[in-house]
């Protein structure tokens, strides 16, 4: 695209925000950037400055960042996300693309690739961090069978199985997430419909065999 790009940086932790705005900042190709620390804002913020790209954390308080993107994309479908989360896991990364996400980078990658992935998706492209590429393209060229299971959560609802496989309880949940106890208890008797699980162990399993019980901090 000609000219300066816009950007809107969606994380919770401010020093993370400051030192991103600083690289950012730096570049010499970046003009504007809004920044906040949650989902709610950040849709109220792309509606009002309309940036060329969102930077988007997915461990968030309330809603979360899946959340985030879907709202955001049924606000305005050519919104352009590119994910930035300490999550290197490739069912983050797939879903993260299914959901409509421009690029996908991991917050150990060095400072030049996220100005490189800004780029490439201001002028149209995709961008995945080089750390994931290649198990990307062979992960989706496999057939799992739990992979497709997982597929089938909603944003919300992968949320809630990856803090309840990682020993949360919906009490927990509910008080983080801004839901009640009752509707993170209707999400989890949905997700294990989804799953065929029939307890919170077996979730566990699962979680474990996708490398997902580490990754909720």
């Amino acid at each position: 695209m000609a000219g300066k790009i816009s950007v809107l940086l969606v994380d919770d932790h401010a020093v993370v925000r400051t030192g991103i705005k600083t690289y950012l900042g730096l570049s010499g190709q970046i003009s504007d950037i809004y920044e906040c620390d949650r989902g709610e804002l950040a849709c109220q913020i792309y509606s009002e400055q309309q940036p060329d790209i969102v930077i988007l954390d997915l461990s968030m308080p309330g809603i979360g960042g899946f959340e985030t993107l879907r709202r955001l994309l049924n606000r305005d479908s050519g919104c352009k996300v590119l994910v930035f989360s300490i999550h290197d896991e490739l069912i983050y990364v797939s879903r993260a693309f299914k959901a409509g996400a421009k690029g996908y980078i991991i917050k150990n990658s060095a400072p030049r690739v996220m100005i490189e992935a800004v780029s490439r998706i201001a002028e149209g492209g995709t961008f995945v961090a080089p750390e994931l590429a290649h198990e990307l393209a062979a992960s989706m060229a496999s057939d799992n069978n739990e992979d497709d299971k997982l597929k089938l959560l909603s944003p919300r609802e992968f949320d809630i199985f990856c803090q309840l496989a990682n020993g949360m309880t919906p009490r927990e949940i509910a008080d983080q997430l801004c839901l009640s106890y009752k509707t993170v208890c209707n999400h989890s008797t949905a997700i294990k419909d989804k799953l065929g699980t029939k307890s919170i162990a077996e979730m566990t399993l699962l979680a474990n065999r996708q490398g997902l019980i580490h990754s909720i901090q």
